[in-house]
Formats: C-alpha cells, structure tokens, sequence
C-alpha cells in the first residue's frame, strides 16, 4: 500500500511539473496550431509547395497544414499536382470578378477568407501560422513561445513598407499610427485572423485601386505597379481592427543575408536571388519549371559543406553560406522523394544523392529550437542600453544620389542589386534630382525606392552647371522632407557595388565620430583652400566615398555640406591642381571639399578606415575583405577593359537583354603573382556583378526570349565595342570638361591609338579578304558547273531529297519560336 501511494505522489509530483508556461505541442485546446499557404495551380508554385512541406515534416511543425489552392474552372481541369500537399481549393480571383484587374497576390487574404468560412478545420484550431509557400521551415514555429497572444499577434518585419509612415496609411485606414510595416510569418490567434481577414480582403481592393499612390516614393514598390497592395491591406487592415503586432526581425532570413551574430532562424525566405561562391539560384529563372514532375531532376546542387568551410574564414558570414545551401538542399530532398512518390524509378547513384541521403545531411538539418528567453525578451519589449551585450543594433538607413538619366540608371540597378545581396540592414533610398522637364520624360521609376529631388544642376541664383552639387542638396532634401526612424545613414555613390554590409557597430561610428574612407587627393585640407573656406583647418578630414553617420550629425551638418560646396564651387581663383588636387582644374571636386570643409566647422573628426572600399584595377591588400567596389576608374584584365565612361549615353535598362562585354573567364588568369591575381579577380567580380543585375532586371521586366533578338540585344553595346575594336573610343568619349559622376575620376583618359595602327584592324582586314577570296573561287566554281548541260534524273531526285531534309529541319527549328514569340 505504502508502495502504491508513493507512485501515486510520484506521477502527481511530474503531473505537476509537466504543466508549466510552455504546454506541450498537442493539438488540444487552447493549443491547437494550423499552418495555411497561399498558392496557384502552376508548376512554379508546385516546386515551392513540395520544398515547404518537405521542410514542414522535418521541423516538426505542430498540428495540420493546409495549401489555399485558387485555381480557375479551366485551370483545375489540367492540373496535376493535387496529390502535393493537404489542400483546399479557393475560387480563384487573379482576375478580379468586379474590375477584372489582374491581380494574382489577392488570392492569399480571398484564400484565408474562403478558408474561415468553408473549412471544417476553421472550428477546431486555436492558433494559425501563415506563410509564403517560397519559404523553408527550419523549427517549429509555436505562436505562444513567440510572445504571440490574443491581441498581439507575431509577425516578421517588411520595413520597406514606407506607406505606414505617409499619406498611403492616412489615405487607408482609420489608424495610420497604428500601421505596422510587417509581413512574411504570420502567428496570430484565430479570434483576430476572424476578424482582420475580410478588412485584408477589402484593404487589398482599395489599395490596389489606388493608383494614383503606386509611386515608389509612396509604396516602397520598386516597381510602382501595386504589387504589393496585399502586404498593405493587411497592415492597414490591423490597423483598423486595433492589432499591434510584436515584431521579430530575428525569426525570418532570406538567404544571401548575413544573420545576426548569435541569431538562429527558424525561416528562410528566399524570394530573392542568393549565391555561394559561383554557384547561383533564383527562383524567378523557374516560373514555368517542370521539375517537380520531370523525373529525376534537380536544382543544380550547390556546393558541398566541406568546400563552404573553405571558402569563408569569417564565421557568421560563413554561417549564411551554409543557410544558402541548406535551402537549396532541403528543396532538392523534397523533390527526391515526390518523385519516388510519383512512381519514378530510382535514379542513378551519384555523390549528391548519396549526400542527401546521409546522416551528415540529416544532422545539418535537424529542427532548430528557439531561444526563448531571447524570444520572449524582445517580444515583451525589453531594451538594453546602447553598449551592453546583447543591446539591439541601431536602425540604418542607406541612401545614394542620382539623376534622371541612363547613365545613373544602369549604375542604379547594379547598386541595388548588390545591396539586396550584402546583406545590408535596412532599407535603401534612391535620391533622384530631376528638373520637371526630365521628370517627364523619365522612365525609371521603378529601379528603387526613390526619393524626387528638385535639380540643382544649374544653380538657381548663379546659373553654374554644376550636377555634382545635387549630392548635397538631395540629402539635405531627404532630411527636410522624408520621414525615417533611423539612426544611422550610410551614403553611397551609385557607380558603386556592394560585397557586404557596411555597419556603424562593425565600423566603430559613433554620434559626433561618423565613419569614411580615405581621399587622399583632397591635398586642399592641407594647404590655403582649407584656410579660407573653415574655421577649423586642423579638423578637415580627407575623405569620402562611403559614409557611416549618426542621423543628428547630418541633420546639423548638411546644410554646412551645401553651402561650403558652393562657396568652393564660386572659389575660382584656387581652382588649380596644385591647390585643389583637381586634375581637370575645373572645380569639379567642390562638392568633396564642401563635405570636407562642412564637417571641419563641426569639428567632426572621421574613422578612417581603408578596409571597406576598393577600386577595381587596384591591388587589393591580403586578407581584406572589402564591402564595396568604387568603379569611378578605368580597369582592365588583360585585353578586357571597362570605364563607365564609355556608358554614358548608353540606354542599358531598357533596351532588353543589354548588357557590358563579358570580362575574361577566372580560370584563364595567370596565376604566377599572387597580388595581380586577386587584383583581377576583383575586377571580374565587379563586371559580372554589374552583368548579373542587368539580366535579372531584363527577366524582371519580362523581356522576350533573347534568342529571337538576337539583332536588337546588341544594339546598345555594339556602338561602344566595335568602337574599342578599331581603337576610336573617343568618338564616343564626351569632352574632358563634361559633367562626371559624383565620384572622382583622377586620371585623365589615355589617347587611343589610331585607326590604321590598330592590329585589330589588320586582323580584320587580312579576314575580310580571305573571305572575299572563298566567295570568288565559289563563284567561278559554279559558273563553271553551269555550263555542263543537264544532269541525270538520279541526280536531280537525290537534290530535291536532301533539299527537302533542308527544309524540314529548318522548319522544325522554327516551329518553337514562332510558339513563344505568339505567347
């Protein structure tokens, strides 16, 4: 008896230590946990669903999981891929039943909407997990031990989200203050989903009929098509029904992003490209990919963990590395395994199977778990002060000055593009100076998130021509005028390429100690200009470039950064080289000057740090690891040359398929001197990345196959090549004393040789008439056949035969193109 009373205090004693703050992961009220994704039924959604649910099993995710289908009556009849997940067919409002607006993102609210009411699931659920089917789940996602509560529900932050903070949100809601710039996971209770669901359906319609707020500068949409009208109709439909979400910008990473030192996601999003040495993925190079049901194919396979070790010494770098190709993995896993699920036979050994398969593979994906404490203190609001481990890093905001024109708009998608790869915290603003004239006929809006800047290339009062001066202007535009929570800016310059990010915490920048790199040309902080243009000579710093500064440092400095640019700019009695360092004497680099001389009256004295920038053609110093390449200069690789010069009239962005000439290949590199080798690598990196931007952007804005445009692709480049060919770039050249980009450019351009000394001539001319040559021996050969009388009927049968193969193949090779060109 004694025996049976102890067990029985035993299991009553553990009965009570089960029952702490964090229940077990059954599906019992007020417990239950249902996970939904919105898709269409095509075969792009089809590979997304298969690498979702593959990575919903092995999570360990809680609780049922349901895929909101919305297909049309004639779609549904062809599709093939029920059999994917557990689903729930939604009518399909792509095409807006009402308006007949075109607008397939507005499936996901009418798919949680239809969800709510038809489904039996819907009754029987406490909690619901929203996600993006172009997502990876890593570790269970439980809403409770995210903070989420009823009223409070979690959410991953979407900070380009700017309408919260402009007229779009007064415009939309009730409750602009209560706008909250989130999106991606969604953890909310389901009393709240019941309510925000059909003000998210009907915010989506608002927005997305608002066209006359789809600008950039209002939406954040770098496209400014009111693409994303959903992720505002649901913040303004939380606003409405008063949910303030706790937002968690540590549970959620797209791959390509460096994560947070100490930080373990327990999401990928990887709707953005993303790459891991020289192996790459996009998931918009796959819109129409039959992968899931072509058998035994794969995504390329990235490189293995043992290479990823080798590539990156810096550990948390090296750490989204491995995010990078745990992505690409667990997709492939999943469709390993559907594919076998479809009846596929067993593929061919290989090692990346055989990887797959393994233990190794299987350890390296294993759930991850969540810190709660860290969890639960960020969800509560916890904050420590600036300095003390564990504090919350500074917000930044990164912003770069352009004008409307061709030139800044290439330089423009490149920036951006490398921004998006770096891993750069925050957002990034494009602050573009047009005068009205321009801005009419401007057809690049939707290169970024933009910020209008009046011009001030020539200066209202004094008429001097002078476009550098809108660099200063512009931010001081921005500060009067646009709203941001920031604390620190990061200034760039657009004929820039990001590598990494570029943070004030890494780089020491402090309020009153902003961060640049060095312009030791600035030889004018040393002599008389400084002496007559500020206060405090010893204070100018020669620097510029990039720029890490607290916003109140350039609240109070840009004005100063203005005005100090047009008192050099008017300073033409120093305008000499031997003053000024100025090459062209032309006071070109006033506006360096103005920031030089601005900060000195502050007496803001810089960090220099040479580590973060590098020009391409430079000899790059060991073991550094630079954020950012400043191509303002010419650079080679052996006969391979680039200098954004030769760009500058050039329409890269909208002629489709328009890219610079390919640089060499790395493997064909002289290896013997380790420092020319890393200088080159270097110079490749920088060209492709700028090739790279520019095709995504072509595919981006639909453009045809470039197969069947063959002619019209080069149009853009081949006036600059052939005229490198024959030596005669300067016809394309402007004037020394043209206007140049912000950057300086401190060399002047070498002659060009001429045309008759050109090998290259020689070379083609010597082709042309050996090809003349062939035509002639043709052309006699044949008349000379002509003259034979008529040939045999065998002869004859046997040519129209072989003609008639002739024709056929060609027919066939046109068949497919003539099919896409129709499409």
């Amino acid at each position: 008896m004694e025996k049976i009373l102890s067990l029985a205090l035993i299991l009553a004693f553990l009965g009570c230590f089960g029952s702490g703050q964090t229940p077990p992961h059954k599906q019992e009220a007020p417990y239950r946990i249902h996970t939904l994704f919105s898709v269409e039924c095509r075969n792009y959604f089809d590979w997304q669903t298969v690498g979702l649910m593959r990575s919903f099993k092995k999570a360990g995710q809680p609780g049922p999981v349901t895929r909101l289908l919305s297909c049309t009556d004639e779609d549904m009849k062809k599709y093939k891929g029920m059999h994917l997940a557990p689903t729930m067919e939604v009518p399909s409002m792509s095409r807006h039943p009402k308006t007949g607006d075109w607008y397939p993102a507005i499936n996901k609210p009418a798919g949680i909407v239809h969800w709510l009411k038809h489904s039996k699931d819907a009754e029987n659920v406490d909690w619901v997990v929203i996600l993006d089917a172009d997502m990876i789940i890593r570790g269970p996602i439980i809403p409770w031990e995210l903070g989420a509560e009823k009223g409070r529900p979690v959410a991953a932050l979407y900070g380009y989200l700017i309408g919260c903070n402009n007229i779009l949100a007064k415009l939309h809601t009730k409750h602009p203050e209560l706008c909250d710039k989130v999106g991606g996971l969604l953890a909310m209770h389901i009393d709240d989903l019941r309510a925000l669901a059909p003000l998210w359906l009907s915010k989506t319609e608002e927005v997305r009929e608002d066209r006359a707020h789809w600008a950039t500068n209002i939406t954040g949409d770098i496209y400014a098509s009111g693409w994303i009208s959903e992720m505002y109709g649901y913040s303004f439909g939380a606003a409405e029904v008063g949910l303030r979400h706790k937002i968690n910008d540590d549970l959620m990473i797209y791959p390509g992003y460096i994560p947070r030192e100490g930080v373990e996601p327990i999401l990928l999003h990887y709707g953005l490209p993303f790459r891991v040495g020289n192996w790459s993925f996009s998931k918009l190079e796959h819109h129409e990919d039959n992968i899931v049901y072509d058998c035994g194919r794969l995504f390329p396979e990235p490189p293995y963990p043992r290479e990823v070790k080798e590539m990156e010494p810096d550990p948390n770098k090296r750490r989204a590395l491995f995010l990078n190709i745990e992505c690409i993995n667990t997709i492939n896993e999943g469709l390993l395994l559907q594919h076998a699920a479809n009846g596929c036979p067993k593929p061919k050994w290989s090692r990346y199977l055989s990887f797959l398969k393994s233990k190794s593979f299987a350890e390296l994906t294993r759930p991850k778990l969540l810190n709660h404490v860290n969890i639960l203190a960020k969800a509560a609001g916890q904050q420590q002060a600036i300095g003390e481990p564990g504090r919350p890093y500074p917000k930044i905001h990164t912003i770069f000055s352009t004008e409307c024109t061709p030139y800044f708009d290439w330089q423009t998608v490149g920036l951006v593009h490398s921004f998006h790869l770096s891993g750069q915290p925050g957002n990034i603003t494009r602050l573009l100076s047009c005068t009205d004239e321009d801005l009419k006929k401007y057809e690049g809006h939707d290169l970024a998130p933009t910020h209008y800047v009046p011009s001030m290339s020539r200066h209202p009062l004094t008429g001097d021509w002078y476009p550098a001066i809108n660099k200063p202007a512009a931010v001081l535009h921005w500060l009067n005028h646009a709203d941001t929570d920031a604390e620190f800016i990061v200034i760039l310059d657009a004929d820039m390429i990001m590598r990494g990010p570029i943070t004030p915490w890494e780089f020491k920048a402090e309020r009153g100690r902003p961060v640049s790199t060095p312009y030791d040309y600035l030889i004018g902080c040393n002599n008389e200009l400084a002496k007559l243009h500020t206060r405090h000579p010893d204070a100018c710093d020669k620097v510029g470039g990039v720029i890490i500064m607290h916003i109140d440092d350039l609240r109070k400095f840009a004005m100063l950064w203005l005005h100090k640019t047009e008192e050099v700019r008017a300073d033409k009695a120093h305008y000499s080289r031997n003053i000024t360092g100025d090459v062209y004497e032309s006071g070109w680099i006033s506006e360096m000057y103005g920031y030089s001389f601005g900060a000195a009256e502050l007496k803001l004295r810089h960090i220099i740090n040479r580590k973060i920038l590098i020009y391409p053609g430079y000899i790059p110093e060991p073991g550094v690891k630079y954020r950012v390449f400043h191509y303002g200069l010419e650079f080679s690789v052996g006969n391979w040359s680039f200098d954004k010069a030769n760009w500058r009239d050039a329409d890269m962005v909208n002629k489709c398929w328009a890219q610079f000439p390919e640089p060499p290949d790395p493997s064909t590199l002289d290896r013997s001197d380790k420092n020319i080798l890393q200088r080159d690598l270097l110079s490749i990196e920088c060209a492709k990345k700028l090739n790279e931007a520019l095709r995504l952007h072509h595919k981006r804005r639909n453009c045809p196959d470039p197969s069947s445009l063959s002619k019209s692709i080069s149009d853009t480049t081949e006036e600059v090549v052939n005229h490198r060919k024959f030596g005669i770039v300067n016809q394309i050249h402007h004037a020394v004393n043209m206007p140049r980009n912000h950057s300086t450019e401190s060399s002047v351009p070498a002659e060009k040789d001429g045309l008759f000394s050109s090998l290259r001539f020689w070379v083609i001319a010597i082709w042309a008439f050996c090809g003349l040559g062939f035509l002639l021996v043709m052309f006699v050969l044949f008349s000379g056949r002509k003259g034979k009388g008529p040939r045999s009927k065998s002869y004859r049968n046997r040519r129209r035969s072989s003609y008639s193969g002739f024709l056929d193949m060609n027919g066939r090779d046109r068949h497919p193109k003539d099919a896409e060109l129709s499409l």
